[in-house]
């Protein structure tokens, strides 16, 4: 698109840089932040995002690094959405899990916290009932997990049930990947999964411009078709938006406007 970034980088957001705005908190559009909790990840993907970056990217390691975090999120009153990320925040101790959620939950302003996390696929076991009652009680949070295939999303249904039944929604943000869900059965196959286990299929992400993830991609051409095979047999509830994140755009971009 015009404008806006192209080829591939060790850090195509400028994590590291640009998007950096006091420890641990990183901030690309007006009305949310991503707070790095911990470099720390249940599996280490090998189309991570971050796979270059996340041992150089600071991270909240002490009370004064959060509070820092909670100054610069009220002293703007656009943010409305926390994001709880990292590596993923829920490979630390449920109290300091609780130490991020409770501390952004106090911000009138704050709307939405969002968990970042594999662990319903990756460590199911780490989401125990007394972690789901306790992560519902603030009404704030959400859970976002990483899901990319039907079996994975089976294998996430217990965990996501102990979430939804205490009151914490769940979504999944899928990574359109070559050789693992880009054929329109597979990815077909994943939304229903998502869907039977009450996991709501939020974004289909076009492989982001990282360094070395180039074989992961797959030709737009394919992507918008795959998109168009589950819209022609699904319905609106486990509908997902495909999308990409472009370097340099105010939104994440829907395939059918690249």
């Amino acid at each position: 698109m015009k404008g806006l970034a192209t080829g591939f980088s060790r850090d195509p957001f400028g994590e590291l840089a640009g998007a950096a705005r006091c420890p641990g908190l990183k901030q690309r559009f007006p009305d949310r932040v991503l707070v790095m909790t911990t470099d720390r990840c249940f599996e280490r993907c090998a189309h991570c995002t971050r796979r270059w970056i996340l041992g150089e990217s600071r991270t909240v390691e002490t009370a004064a690094d959060l509070a820092a975090c909670v100054a610069y999120v009220r002293r703007h009153p656009r943010v409305r959405d926390v994001l709880l990320s990292g590596g993923d925040v829920l490979t630390l101790p449920d109290a300091r899990v609780l130490e991020f959620v409770n501390a952004f939950a106090a911000l009138r302003q704050v709307e939405v916290i969002r968990i970042c996390t594999r662990a319903l696929v990756a460590a199911p076991e780490r989401i125990t009932v007394r972690l789901a009652r306790a992560l519902a009680r603030s009404g704030k949070v959400w859970a976002n997990v990483h899901i990319n295939t039907a079996a994975e999303a089976v294998r996430a249904r217990e965990a996501a049930a102990r979430l939804v039944g205490r009151g914490v929604p769940v979504s999944s943000q899928t990574v359109l990947l070559r050789g693992v869900n880009d054929t329109p059965r597979r990815m077909l196959a994943l939304l229903q999964a998502l869907s039977a286990a009450r996991i709501r299929p939020y974004y289909v992400f076009q492989c982001d411009p990282v360094a070395g993830l180039e074989s992961f991609r797959v030709p737009l051409a394919r992507a918008k078709a795959i998109e168009r095979y589950c819209a022609e047999r699904i319905g609106g509830l486990a509908l997902p938006r495909f999308v990409a994140d472009v370097p340099g755009a105010r939104r994440k971009i829907p395939l059918d406007l690249l």
